[in-house]
């Protein structure tokens, strides 16, 4: 019982709230294996532990909740390298989840003081940067993601992006398995973008933004991203989780003036199991530490799993005031359509981004009928007037609703 120490009171350290299931022990016996493994201790005595090592990095076990399983554990400071989230996770979130002391575990959330946040470098923008890049400032942004996710070639996708702007979308971004294939590579899907973007551009007066997936081999991706910084792009996207940690601070790093668009494709492996893994709340806290600019967060009322209340906490989580660092633009996607903008827009507020790739394309009329019935349901939101109203008038719209919620 070493660890447990309930007087404790935090001060600059890490503390971190797991979720605990025991296996045939005690949950103190499992708190105490759970805070020794992640920092000082073993699985035995060490003639090598020095008084002064036990007395200065010992981790405390200060709360704990036999009912809920709920545990908080503080952590030294000076057990963490500062900048590097590998470290850090080796030790919060490394080999406890394979001891036998534990049945479940999951890491349920986390903070860092001051003098550790204040080691990475954040979002470089945030939301309001990403608002004075786009030149929306006063509603959210609309955006789709090329459909079908892989066959077309670079011509086609960029005939898909350029009916998605004109139509209406602010946005259009690669999906998450979209790299390099042989029939659409890299550079090529770029180039015909970009040109598409700039012709978009110019019919329709409005700034156009196209975000194309670098996910690679770390130094493929930062060759990516350079590569589309040179012809003229602001926006990358990189899928955090398969990419890792490591890679996406290395992106960050780049003296460049990119937007980081970030996806959470394979998150649901680590946070879907309530009782065990990382919580999506942990992930984006990370993803805003090393600093992406947007984040997925869910819909609450799309095709993904999410309920209101783990949304609107993951959305806190990448927007409150933390130690001044940028706030993350909240991303939604996953099942959207013209139809969803009403509930959407009123339990995530107007600081987001709405990405709708099957509810763009599908559209019965076609990808620009598609992007326009979604511009109408968002005008129609910010003149608070009924979606059924609005489509009287916008027959887009009237064909969007008749396909998915008639």
């Amino acid at each position: 019982m070493e660890y447990i120490d309930l007087g404790h009171k935090p001060g600059d350290e890490v503390v971190c709230r797991f979720y605990v299931e025991p296996n045939d022990m005690s949950l103190e016996d499992a708190c105490s294996h759970i805070a020794g493994e992640s920092s000082i201790g073993t699985w035995t005595e060490l003639s090598t532990m020095k008084p002064e090592i036990a007395g200065k990095l010992k981790p405390h076990v200060y709360f704990l909740d036999r009912d809920s399983g709920m545990v908080d554990i503080s952590y030294p400071v000076e057990l963490f390298e500062p900048g590097n989230m590998p470290q850090i996770l080796s030790s919060i979130s490394g080999n406890i989840y394979g001891m036998k002391a534990v049945e479940n575990l999951r890491l349920v959330d986390f903070s860092f003081p001051k003098s550790l946040a204040e080691s990475f470098m954040g979002p470089r923008y945030g939301i309001d940067g990403v608002r004075g890049i786009s030149g929306v400032v006063d509603r959210p942004l609309v955006g789709t993601i090329v459909k079908p996710k892989v066959g077309l070639s670079s011509r086609e996708h960029s005939e898909v992006a350029y009916k998605s702007w004109i139509g209406g979308c602010d946005i259009v971004k690669d999906d998450e398995n979209l790299t390099s294939q042989e029939f659409n590579p890299f550079q090529d899907r770029v180039i015909a973008t970009l040109e598409a973007r700039d012709a978009a551009e110019e019919e329709t007066g409005e700034k156009k933004i196209y975000m194309p997936n670098v996910t690679a081999e770390s130094n493929e991706m930062t060759e990516r991203a350079e590569f589309v910084k040179g012809e003229g792009g602001r926006y990358v996207m990189v899928d955090i989780l398969t990419s890792g940690f490591s890679a996406v601070q290395t992106l960050r790093g780049l003296d460049s003036d990119l937007v980081l668009h970030a996806h959470r494709a394979m998150h649901a492996a680590l946070t879907r199991n309530k009782r065990h893994g990382i919580s999506m709340k942990a992930l984006a806290r990370i993803a805003r530490f090393i600093g992406v600019d947007q984040l997925h967060i869910g819909t609450v009322v799309g095709k993904m799993e999410g309920d209101r209340r783990e949304v609107e906490d993951i959305r806190k989580v990448i927007t409150e005031d933390l130690y001044g660092i940028n706030p993350v633009f909240p991303v939604c996607s996953g099942g959207l359509h013209p139809g969803s903008l009403p509930d959407l827009v009123s339990i995530l507020g107007q600081d987001i981004i709405i990405q709708a790739g099957g509810g763009v394309h599908g559209h019965p009329d076609g990808t620009e009928a598609g992007a326009q019935a979604m511009r109408q349901s968002l005008d129609a939101v910010m003149q608070d007037v009924s979606l059924e109203e609005y489509a009287l008038s916008h027959p887009e719209l009237r064909k969007a609703l008749e396909t998915w919620v008639a």
